[in-house]
């Protein structure tokens, strides 16, 4: 760990305010109301001088919640990746290109954003910078008082995003800190920092890359009237930087979507929620614009006063690093689901962001379950672990909340879900049958085993899994449940022992059997018990199927579905009756979970052509194209949910069956 010269810096309203507490478990949560000091954007500057040019400068920094880094009026980097204060991230950053013999200029712009939301761990009154500068190996800058700071009074909110993601803005051009990371910015009457009496935090270094800028040009301006509309060609995650030229004090609203009315009009009130709706008041002369925080859309508009010129326009588009080193297999070339390749990694490259988070504009979250498919799919795609590595390791980092695990990862909103951890427990595995990183392994089996311990301890009894206080979602949205017999409302605890949580957890107990194996170690436990009290609470011969609880008479496709695809048939005459019930509901009766179970599971039975079939049913990932997808949705068409995501990551996990990859020995036991 490295140890700082620096020391986390802050202003007079932060230095010495006690943090809040934040985490418990989600029926535990308090109700906290915003931070009072929400909302604060706070720029730092310090001068300093170089009597050489270094042949290598390093940076190293940090900030919570977040930093925009410029040196010398350059844009370098922004982060950190979010994280709890107990392993937060600095970056190391190369900076010699940006440095100059002579007097140099670090501007940092950092926020504070004061909500409770599943974006970063915010709301807790945190916030400092942190940073020192290393010319050749000797640290020639840190982080102290001698640093200046102000307030941008150029940020007014107009109300959050939705979902309390963020604020929108009206942005005042005319503010006094516009230009402020510009050498020849007036600084003199800013005030010097404090050292933060209260810091809290255990950094650790960002072993992941920082990400990368791509400017995209609309391929589309209409001009009319007063509305100017702009098409960038595609969905993207980015910001939309704008140059007015008008008269000093004149409005402009600025609307982003993802999606167009019937009218022509941008859609700027999502069908995710969220309003994507800001302003800008114009200075004199050129007025730039552009947002502290990112948006996922595709189209804008921008209405103007008479006689403003829209000078420039361009979206921002940022991500992580992303070199696609897998190829659609040969068979489906030529055919539909080149299209379904296609979109897939269009939001696999720029979707994913410092972790693979879900969906791109509602909660912009790092969710466990969802992840685990996303940040899968991202390492059969680029050939790099990076993803699942993070994925794996944030996980097992939330055991200081709770030891059975939290669902959203690095954020504030508490929240649990009682599938997300099992699905993790194979994602470890899929992990090392594809890197063959036995070290790796290792190093995570003993958490695996007491994750699954925690879950034996608290929630297991006559070896089935019931009186879960985490929620049960089993499938999302439920619309897509068929019937599931079982009380699934989030919140309150799911007493019943059912099938489909107990399918998973079989799963899960099987996946630390295979690592144990491949470490050479006694297995974790005997499956059998398992597997007997589930046949016994679920499985009925006279149907060939599964009820959804062992108090129910009901039979719904997911029990059915999940046993099939986890080889947890008693016989082959179930097996062959199941999959009968797959050919005739396809994948489109499912939805993110069961979905990518079906598909895992007709790879794990050798059943290449009704793979196929899936990945070619009209109702599924060709619907999204129908409809004008360019990434991938939430659900298969924008109207099967009431808050469907139109950038959602998650589903991008059909490349994973397309793609020219051994497959079979990731997923097959």
């Amino acid at each position: 760990m490295h140890k700082f010269i620096g020391k986390p810096i802050t202003t007079e309203e932060f230095y010495r305010l006690p943090p809040r507490e934040v985490f418990s478990r989600e029926m535990t949560r308090p109700n906290l109301p915003p931070s009072e000091h929400a909302n604060r954007h706070i720029l730092f500057r310090k001068r300093f001088s170089l009597a050489r040019m270094p042949k290598r400068a390093l940076l190293k920094i940090s900030a919570d919640d977040h930093f925009l880094l410029y040196l010398n009026g350059r844009f370098v980097a922004e982060g950190p990746a979010p994280a709890n204060h107990l392993r937060q991230k600095y970056m190391t950053l190369d900076v010699t290109p940006f440095l100059t013999n002579g007097e140099n200029l670090i501007a940092v712009h950092t926020y504070y954003q004061g909500l409770i939301n599943r974006v970063w761990q915010s709301g807790d009154d945190r916030h400092y910078l942190l940073c020192e500068l290393a010319a050749d190996g000797e640290v020639i800058l840190a982080s102290d008082e001698s640093f200046l700071y102000a307030y941008h009074s150029g940020y007014h909110a107009l109300g959050t995003v939705g979902y309390d993601t963020g604020f929108r803005a009206r942005f005042d051009c005319r503010a006094d800190e516009i230009g402020f990371e510009m050498p020849d910015f007036d600084d003199s009457h800013w005030q010097n920092a404090k050292i933060s009496e209260v810091f809290d935090g255990t950094l650790q270094n960002e072993e992941n890359e920082a990400l990368i800028y791509e400017e995209i040009a609309p391929t589309k301006i209409q001009k009319e009237g007063a509305r100017i509309f702009l098409d960038f060609g595609a969905m993207y995650v980015g910001r939309l930087s704008l140059t007015v030229s008008s008269n000093a004090g004149s409005l402009v609203t600025i609307r982003m979507g993802q999606e167009l009315l019937p009218d022509g009009a941008v859609r700027h009130k999502l069908r995710a929620n969220c309003e994507y709706e800001e302003e800008m008041i114009l200075s004199k002369g050129d007025s730039r614009y552009t947002p502290y925080d990112y948006f996922a859309f595709r189209y804008a508009e921008v209405y103007r006063p008479e006689g403003a010129l829209l000078k420039n326009a361009v979206l921002t588009a940022r991500h992580y690093p992303f070199t696609l080193c897998a190829a659609l297999k040969p068979a489906y070339r030529q055919s539909k689901l080149e299209s379904v390749w296609a979109m897939s990694v269009h939001t696999q490259k720029y979707g994913i962001q410092e972790a693979p988070l879900d969906c791109m504009e509602r909660e912009k979250g790092f969710y466990l379950g969802d992840g685990c498919y996303t940040s899968l799919t991202h390492m059969l795609l680029t050939g790099r672990d990076t993803m699942v590595r993070k994925l794996i390791d944030d996980a097992f980092a939330s055991a200081f909340i709770t030891d059975t695990l939290m669902c959203c990862l690095n954020a504030s909103f508490m929240q649990e879900i009682a599938e997300f951890p099992l699905i993790l427990c194979r994602l470890v595995l899929w992990h090392y049958r594809y890197t063959h990183d036995l070290h790796y392994l290792k190093t995570n089996y003993p958490k695996v085993k007491a994750l699954l311990d925690a879950y034996r301890r608290d929630y297991e009894k006559d070896n089935l899994l019931s009186e879960l206080d985490k929620w049960c979602v089993v499938e999302w949205p439920p619309n897509f449940r068929d019937g599931y017999d079982v009380d699934l409302t989030a919140g309150k605890i799911c007493h019943e022992a059912h099938a489909v949580m107990n399918a998973y957890y079989i799963n899960a107990v099987r996946a630390a059997n295979l690592m144990a194996n491949s470490l050479g170690v006694a297995p974790y436990r005997e499956e059998q018990p398992l597997l007997e009290a589930y046949w016994g609470a679920f499985y009925r011969p006279d149907r060939l199927g599964f009820c959804d609880s062992a108090s129910s008479t009901h039979t719904s496709f997911l029990s059915d579905l999940f046993a099939y695809a986890f080889g947890l048939c008693p016989d082959p005459a179930s097996e062959s009756a199941i999959l009968a019930r797959i050919k005739e509901k396809k994948i489109s009766s499912l939805s993110l979970f069961g979905a990518f179970v079906m598909l895992e599971g007709l790879v794990r039975h050798g059943e290449e052509e009704l793979l196929t079939d899936m990945l070619l049913d009209e109702g599924a990932w060709l619907r999204m194209l129908r409809e004008g997808a360019t990434a991938t949705f939430e659900s298969w068409g924008k109207d099967l949910k009431w808050n469907t995501s139109l950038f959602h990551t998650t589903f991008s996990y059909a490349a994973i069956f397309l793609a020219d990859q051994d497959i079979d020995t990731v997923f097959k036991d």
